[in-house]
């Protein structure tokens, strides 16, 4: 038999439309709003980087103790996709993405969860006395 461990972290994939395209294409209004997530979540933030691209849209990262916020947006669509990846029990990361979808105006939100770092374990087999 077989037995999954407990998960390492969590990793939310997150699907953002009808975004305020002013919002989602303003790397340095991203990036705060990214870096108030991680703060909201209860996160440790070490460092962030973001890039603009031409004509549009924004690309980033914040890193944190726990993992790491990105974010992806396409304001000619309205939408952003992000991933929030937490370890440990203290961060809750569905905070960070709720924060991140009002503060874009997402009018809808797709998102999945994912255990990650779950390690499978045998278990021996029982012994069945003879009776």
């Amino acid at each position: 038999m077989s037995v999954f461990s407990k998960p390492l972290g969590v990793q939310l994939l997150a699907e953002f439309w009808e975004c305020d395209t002013e919002r989602i294409d303003n790397p340095a209004q991203i990036e705060q709003v990214m870096r108030d997530a991680a703060r909201v979540a209860g996160a440790e933030i070490i460092g962030s980087m973001f890039h603009e691209f031409e004509p549009q849209g924004v690309s980033g990262v914040v890193v944190i103790s726990e993992s790491h916020l990105t974010i992806h947006t396409w304001p000619e669509m309205s939408y952003a996709a992000v991933d929030i990846f937490t370890c440990g029990e203290h961060v809750d990361p569905w905070q960070a993405l709720e924060y991140v979808a009002k503060e874009f105006g997402a009018e809808e939100m797709h998102a999945m969860e994912i255990n990650r770092g779950m390690q499978i374990t045998k278990t021996k087999k029982r012994e069945t006395v003879p009776q």
